[in-house]
């Protein structure tokens, strides 16, 4: 967390530190980011998982040292996400593609985060590929009070003798700095098979979702809710446009609906992950209206990201520039994952 000084009067400019003004306020600002670690798995099999992607298949590279990297390389990312602004790592991580509670335990206990005492919140699911969601949370600045994974049921070509195991949607309420707020972490189902084809599975994703807020905001109108996730769809796809009715521009959203900050990102090239020459941008943060008021003594949106530094982009060849991802042609390459991160900013008035 860091001190910041905020101009009421014309436009807000941001610089690195500060929002500068003729009448000057302090505010606290905090990042609560997400993260798909690409395949972050144990050297031992988990009586959970169904299929394993590293440990059945026994591949010869996986070793201890390539886990252990893998493990100081992540660590290093989390712990940078927004710190330009907060002078802090996140207050909040979501995290896909964690095979285990024990994989997390490993990634928080890096000498990178160890100083930010982050607590852990994970359940098992069902996955068929062994990788669940999780979250981690600050505990100076997160009291969570209630936590939920809640199940997405899906069969092929709903035919119910044929289940398709997939991600859970993990739930998270709790106090931050004393206000409620809410999160929701999602990794939907994938493309494999092609968009169209799969695209109903991600719908279901997207109503399940849907469903989660509604409870939330049925409750309180005025929810604050971050649902942040790799959704394997882009912010203009109809899982966001038409079931969870995103709006593009901070201010059409009105009470009870859903901002989505990264589809002006995507609309100007900007993505989370590459392929075939082009990006996407799965990965994001969707801002309940609760987040958009202008009452700082309480916590507010201020904006979102993609934490993309140049260390994060492969360096060299035919995918220069894409993310720097971990595994490719069989082996360990030194990176860190397939995915850029992203972060939203949280800024609350400090009252004197």
């Amino acid at each position: 967390m860091k001190l910041l000084n905020y101009c009421f009067i014309a436009v807000c400019l941001f610089s690195v530190y500060a929002f500068q003004a003729q009448e000057k306020k302090e505010y606290k600002v905090n990042a609560v980011a997400f993260y798909n670690v690409e395949n972050l798995f144990s050297l031992e099999d988990d009586e959970f998982t169904i299929y394993h992607d590293r440990t059945v298949r026994a591949d010869a590279y996986y070793t201890q040292e390539v886990y252990e990297a893998k493990l100081k390389n992540l660590a290093k990312v989390v712990s940078q996400i927004g710190k330009d602004v907060t002078g802090n790592s996140p207050a909040i991580v979501g995290f896909c593609e964690v095979e285990n509670r024990k994989v997390v335990e490993d990634l928080v206990n890096q000498e990178a985060l160890l100083a930010s005492d982050y607590g852990i919140i994970h359940y098992n699911s069902p996955d068929r590929r062994g990788i669940d969601v999780a979250l981690i949370y600050q505990k100076k600045l997160f009291v969570p009070t209630n936590t939920q994974s809640r199940e997405l049921v899906l069969y092929n070509n709903n035919d119910v003798t044929q289940r398709v195991y997939t991600r859970d949607q993990l739930v998270v309420s709790g106090l931050l700095d004393g206000d409620k707020v809410h999160f929701i972490v999602n990794h939907w189902p994938s493309r494999s098979g092609g968009e169209e084809r799969s695209r109903p599975n991600r719908i279901k994703a997207a109503e399940l979702n849907k469903k989660i807020i509604d409870s939330l905001q049925s409750l309180d109108p005025y929810a604050k809710i971050i649902s942040m996730g790799d959704l394997n769809d882009d912010p203009t796809s109809h899982s966001l446009k038409k079931v969870l009715k995103t709006k593009a521009k901070r201010e059409d959203v009105l009470i009870k609906e859903l901002y989505n900050p990264m589809e002006e990102m995507y609309k100007k090239g900007l993505g989370t992950l590459a392929y075939r020459d082009g990006w996407n941008l799965f990965d994001q943060t969707i801002i309940s209206a609760g987040f958009l008021s202008k009452d700082y003594s309480a916590y507010q949106f201020y904006k979102s990201g993609i934490y993309n530094p140049p260390y994060l982009a492969n360096p060299r060849g035919r995918y220069k520039g894409y993310p720097y991802r971990a595994y490719a042609d069989g082996g360990f390459t030194g990176g860190y994952s397939d995915h850029f991160p992203v972060f939203a900013l949280l800024i609350k008035e400090i009252s004197n």
